[in-house]
């Protein structure tokens, strides 16, 4: 048995049945600076608002962009949890109006290195994630490297955000393209729902899904859904300087409204997501096997 093997059959054995799973959403997009972790912090804020426990993982490691948008630095990540002994409370830190966040750090980078005993304690405690809170949001990096398209391709539900500039909608193809082309990905078992950002108009976020969405279905096979869209807004660049959720120092913006109206659509459509089994753990779980894939 090599060693790829080994590690699977030690992933079967740390999932027994369980009753409770987190929802996972994982926010993406094929071009950097379109506002994908304003958004992802300001809707985390909002299912917070609407009784959800909520966890923003920041796995854009290395940019800690979720830890600079709040202005609060943690005193642990994911890796201090793989590597160094802590437990999976020490590494979620508190954020505004009592939504957590955990620094992936270099803990992402690091799972196919992990040792049999590393796996089973990061399970355990992945299971631990999902009893205590209710929505996970995953805030990933952009474009088409590796660790982006593990974690689309291990998702069940991602937000894909676009905006107006030809850079931002081509590269929102090159992402679906990459995606569709990496081995772990399952079409049928993924939704994947755009946001228009940044738009002036109703019209406009709608071009855009049709631009996206026509040629993903064609060339690709990949049908996506219409979330909706984001107005284009000065205040969202304010909130940012101030480093503080823009639903919460700017709430009846055009941006904030905008945000509000796709978090609450996002919350009453849950029950519309066919997932097979919920949950943090599995989506780690897939990441390591996408990994140990490459072995």
């Amino acid at each position: 048995m090599d060693q790829a093997e080994q590690l699977r059959n030690i992933i079967k054995q740390q999932s027994p049945p369980r009753t409770k799973f987190s929802r996972v959403i994982t926010v993406t997009s094929g071009k950097g600076g379109v506002g994908k972790t304003s958004l992802a912090v300001n809707m985390a804020l909002q299912f917070q608002r609407q009784g959800k426990k909520v966890v923003i993982l920041d796995a854009d490691f290395g940019l800690a962009n979720i830890e600079v948008m709040l202005g609060i630095r943690p005193q642990y990540n994911l890796a201090d949890l793989m590597f160094n002994g802590k437990a999976l409370k020490d590494i979620i830190t508190e954020g505004p109006e009592g939504i957590g966040f955990i620094s992936g750090g270099s803990g992402i980078k690091e799972l196919a290195s992990l040792s049999r005993e590393q796996i089973i304690m990061v399970m355990e405690a992945l299971s631990e994630l999902d009893k205590l809170v209710d929505v996970i949001i995953v805030d990933t990096g952009a474009g088409i490297a590796d660790n982006v398209l593990e974690f689309a391709a291990a998702s069940e539900e991602v937000l894909l955000v676009v905006t107006p500039e030809p850079t931002s909608i081509t590269d929102a193809y090159a992402l679906l393209k990459t995606l569709n082309h990496t081995q772990d990905f399952q079409a049928s078992q993924t939704v994947i729902k755009l946001i228009s950002n940044r738009v002036q108009s109703e019209k406009e976020g709608q071009e855009i899904f049709d631009k996206v969405s026509l040629v993903a279905d064609k060339f690709l096979n990949i049908q996506l859904e219409y979330l909706g869209f984001v107005l284009n807004d000065a205040n969202v660049s304010k909130a940012v300087m101030h480093q503080k959720p823009l639903i919460q120092v700017y709430p009846n913006t055009p941006a904030a409204l905008s945000m509000l109206y796709l978090a609450n659509k996002l919350q009453n459509n849950e029950h519309t997501i066919m997932y097979r089994e919920k949950g943090i753990k599995r989506l780690f779980t897939n990441l390591i096997h996408a990994k140990i894939k490459r072995w």
